[in-house]
């Protein structure tokens, strides 16, 4: 029977693949890559062999319905992206959604997510809070960080290392230098690190120790 697997891979330690993840991707028809070198390399280390094909944000589109027509016609097909989750802030939700569309089955394994650990650890409120992933460039940037300036809950906000900068520094703009957040970065990797404090103080220590790697930043909400 047809059915979509949207995979977890790890964020860092290869170690975190489970063997449920190892076992669709043996098992599928065709595997969905977002870079196929860099998941290669994974495929390479648990000797998994199924066919890749290409999927990332500047082809998914086209490449949907092409996707579907194989999965009616009863392949299993696993999707993954670099690393993490399918569809959280990676390519996944059109196709999750075309699948729900066309009454295909879809399921999404449990796994790797870079926002899970940087939001425990933290040690900021996680019994509510909100994901807003990576913030608008440009456009829409300022309108955004004026409506989350009210937002009590936690926010999840994904960053790259050469704008986190300029991203802490919005951050004293529109929220306070006395806000407290939590910058993770190079999670489950060898120099994973979190550094928390005042908005203020973060910055000024990325200022002083400009940040290498994937990063996560937990923003405490307004206080009431």
């Amino acid at each position: 029977m047809s059915k979509l697997h949207l995979v977890p891979t790890p964020i860092g330690n290869l170690e975190d693949m489970t063997f449920r993840a190892i076992k669709v991707l043996k098992e599928a028809d065709l595997i969905l890559a977002e870079d196929t070198r860099t998941s290669g390399k994974l495929l390479k280390h648990y000797e998994i062999s199924t066919h890749m094909q290409s999927y990332h944000m500047h082809n998914e589109h086209k490449a949907t319905e092409s996707i579907i027509r194989r999965l009616k016609s009863g392949e299993t097909i696993a999707l993954i992206s670099d690393a993490g989750t399918p569809a959280i802030s990676d390519p996944g939700f059109l196709l999750t959604r075309a699948c729900v569309e066309n009454d295909i089955d879809v399921e999404c394994l449990p796994g790797a997510t870079a926002f899970v650990p940087a939001l425990v650890n933290s040690g900021l409120p996680n019994d509510k809070f909100i994901f807003e992933g990576f913030l608008p460039v440009k456009k829409g940037r300022q309108t955004r960080l004026k409506l989350l300036a009210e937002e009590t809950r936690t926010i999840i906000f994904y960053e790259s290392p050469h704008k986190l900068i300029k991203t802490l520094h919005n951050f004293t703009e529109y929220f306070g230098a006395d806000r407290l957040v939590s910058v993770s970065r190079e999670l489950s990797k060898l120099h994973e690190e979190t550094i928390r404090g005042t908005v203020q103080e973060v910055h000024e220590h990325f200022e002083k120790k400009p940040p290498k790697g994937e990063i996560v930043i937990i923003l405490g909400g307004k206080k009431d």
